[in-house]
């Protein structure tokens, strides 16, 4: 499997049945940067998130933990806390993991990722 095969598919693991956003994201950057979302389905979702060690749900926290701290993230904190709910982590767990950010990023960062969270739906059912 190429590492473009690989990214793919583990996006369309966090993604669920709701792929549209990222699909048009991609779309419109391919516009601009032909490459860029080559670039990041090779090498963020094949090469790195797709690594042996950690399971999706806890790369979604590490990644949710550096999106809080950079600030200035709420398009893909959007869709990294969709691609969390999406692994199996819980909304009180995604509340629990931005307040854990508080005494590192600061209030208004934690503030910001949680009116983010508010806006996002409820995870994809399996049954």
């Amino acid at each position: 499997m190429s590492r473009y095969e690989r990214g793919a598919a583990r996006i369309r693991e966090l993604d669920g049945e709701n792929p549209e956003r990222r699909q048009e994201v991609y779309a419109a950057l391919a516009r601009i940067a032909p490459d860029l979302p080559r670039f990041a389905v090779e090498f963020a979702y094949g090469d790195i998130h797709s690594r042996p060690g950690l399971d999706p749900a806890r790369r979604e926290l590490v990644i949710l933990g550096v999106l809080v701290g950079l600030g200035d993230t709420r398009q893909q904190l959007a869709s990294h806390l969709r691609s969390a709910l999406n692994a199996g982590l819980t909304r009180d767990e995604l509340v629990e993991a931005v307040l854990q950010t508080l005494p590192y990023a600061g209030f208004p960062r934690a503030i910001n990722a949680m009116e983010v969270l508010s806006g996002i739906g409820t995870p994809r059912s399996d049954g």
